[in-house]
């Protein structure tokens, strides 16, 4: 990372961070060509290993990527507030995000699917648990990014008032 200064190690802080977000960007890539979509999700920490669930309808141009190449790369950011300066150049930005990759696979059974789209709720409703139909878990393609490495930044003034 360039801006050591402004990397997170701490992985509390990390999680933290990604509690706080509400969009996840998933970055595909078809025959070299970038694709990038804004998605809900959910996420768990446990043992080291940080996975992101994701859910979408059973077609489209992410899950035809996705099955002909499963790599991908996500970034997640919040806590934005744009720093005024006298000139231009001095104006600066306030942010916290983190910016990973992994392997994407999908969760077919119905156990699977409920555990991600439960992670994918507490994300949202928090403490809830959701129980779901048998035609709702068919209704619905869910697949998890099991992240193989991933870094966190945060840049924030002194003195500032905290974000959100």
């Amino acid at each position: 990372m360039r801006r050591s200064d402004r990397e997170i190690t701490d992985i509390g802080e990390i999680i933290k961070i990604i509690e706080k977000c509400d969009v996840c960007r998933l970055a595909l890539s078809a025959r070299n060509i970038p694709y990038i979509v804004p998605m809900n999700y959910g996420f768990e920490y446990t043992g080291g290993n940080l996975v992101l669930y994701f859910h979408s309808a059973h077609e489209g141009r992410k899950l035809d990527i996705i099955k002909k190449n499963p790599f991908a790369c996500f970034e997640m950011d919040t806590s934005h507030r744009i720093v005024e300066a006298d000139k231009a150049c001095g104006f600066s930005m306030e942010y916290e995000s983190v910016i990973g990759s992994g392997k994407i696979s999908f969760c077919s059974e119905k156990s699977g699917k409920t555990k991600a789209l439960n992670q994918l709720m507490k994300n949202y409703a928090k403490d809830r648990v959701f129980s779901f139909s048998d035609h709702e878990l068919e209704s619905v393609t869910v697949f998890r990014l099991d992240v193989a490495e991933f870094t966190a930044k945060r840049c924030m003034k002194p003195g500032a008032p905290a974000p959100r």
